[in-house]
């Protein structure tokens, strides 16, 4: 990792960068990837499910910025069996020249690999992101249409079981015939629109809470606010 990459590596590694969108422009490559985020945007955009970008914050201080990056390293870059060594963190949020591009390249191969492992992997379709899924060849092709045969046969037991206790059966069907990628996406979409229905409702919950909690403050205040009018008329009259 702390080998210096040369110019057309550098070259190559910009290039690949610049392929993926991210929520800053990219002006300085050793400032843009101080904070830990944008490292956290690069691997989310391969493996959506691996990184919850709400967890790294823009930052400019450095204690934040360590925080994203030991964040980072426990929590996503483990599971691509990858590290970044404490010191290099500590010359990353620094600021430092020529130390992040290695990390880059570094992070770049472990993503790749684990792209090429994924694909012939069922259980790495957990983190793969059908968006970037390129046509499979044939080996490939088999394995997802194994895949596919596995979930079908799980969304036709859970209908089932939906139609006996009367429950309405989900909206959206994966059909065995559907092209594979795309029944991927549809499959990925699903389970996003579940996890943010979830979220919304955990939020509504907190919005009543916090209403209810305005709602005592707007009482306390009225309170004393009739409280000081008292002790203020009472005040006027014993100056009478």
């Amino acid at each position: 990792m702390e080998r210096q990459l040369n110019e057309e590596e550098l070259q190559d590694l910009y290039a690949w960068i610049d392929k993926i969108p991210l929520s800053r422009p990219k002006r300085h490559i050793t400032r843009d990837f101080s904070d830990g985020v944008m490292a956290a945007e690069v691997v989310k955009h391969f493996f959506p499910k691996l990184v919850d970008l709400h967890n790294y914050i823009p930052a400019n201080s450095t204690a934040q910025k360590l925080s994203n990056w030991n964040l980072l390293n426990r929590k996503v870059f483990s599971k691509l069996n990858f590290h970044v060594p404490e010191e290099t963190v500590k010359r990353i949020v620094l600021n430092t020249a020529g130390v992040i591009e290695p990390v880059l390249s570094a992070l770049r191969e472990k993503i790749e690999k684990k792209l090429e492992h994924a694909t012939n992997n069922i259980v790495d379709l957990e983190y793969f992101d059908a968006r970037n899924y390129k046509k499979p060849h044939t080996e490939i092709r088999q394995t997802e249409e194994k895949l596919l045969a596995q979930l079908a046969g799980e969304d036709m037991r859970k209908d089932e079981k939906n139609r006996q206790n009367g429950k309405p059966q989900r909206k959206v069907q994966f059909y065995i015939d559907m092209d594979p990628s795309f029944r991927i996406i549809l499959q990925e979409k699903e389970q996003a629109v579940m996890a943010l229905q979830e979220t919304v409702e955990i939020l509504q919950m907190k919005v009543n809470r916090l209403e209810h909690l305005v709602h005592l403050k707007d009482m306390r205040i009225e309170d004393l606010t009739r409280h000081l009018e008292t002790y203020k008329a009472k005040g006027k009259t014993n100056n009478l």
